[in-house]
């Protein structure tokens, strides 16, 4: 069911302030920032080789990540990535041990991978997104 870790999320007040400090400060750099409309961010990955750091930024108001940001306004962890060969298989299966799955596993990733989500209060206090792993988002 699960298969990996694939991503720790930070969310960011800029994507180029972070990208700076990442890179004068630790020699990492991100990948091309790309734009989730559904979810109202905009994001980009450093490559770890076993994992990716993810940064989002809010590119709207009303998104989830802007509420985060508004609460945080230094930015902080979000959330980490666990990646599933099934989000529908996943979700079931954890559902059915009581935990509450958060969205119909329909919302996809700016890959297109489908995701959902697992409520914090069902994961000792973190969101953790489940993934869908696809070709498009295994070779990023």
């Amino acid at each position: 069911m699960i298969t990996g870790l694939g991503h720790v999320s930070i969310v960011v007040p800029s994507l180029d302030a972070a990208a700076h400090e990442l890179e004068s400060k630790y020699g990492l750099r991100i990948g091309a920032i790309e734009v989730n409309a559904e979810q109202g961010v905009r994001l980009a990955f450093v490559e770890l080789g076993n994992a990716k750091i993810e940064l989002m930024e809010p590119s709207r108001a009303d998104s989830p990540v802007a509420k985060f940001l508004e609460r945080n306004p230094q930015g902080g962890i979000h959330h980490f990535c666990l990646n599933v060969d099934d989000v529908a298989a996943a979700s079931a299966a954890i559902t059915a041990h009581g935990a509450r799955v958060l969205g119909d596993g329909t919302q996809k990733n700016v890959h297109g991978g489908r995701i959902a989500f697992v409520h914090p209060r069902d994961f000792l206090g973190a969101l953790v997104e489940l993934e869908e792993r696809t070709t498009l988002n295994v070779d990023r």
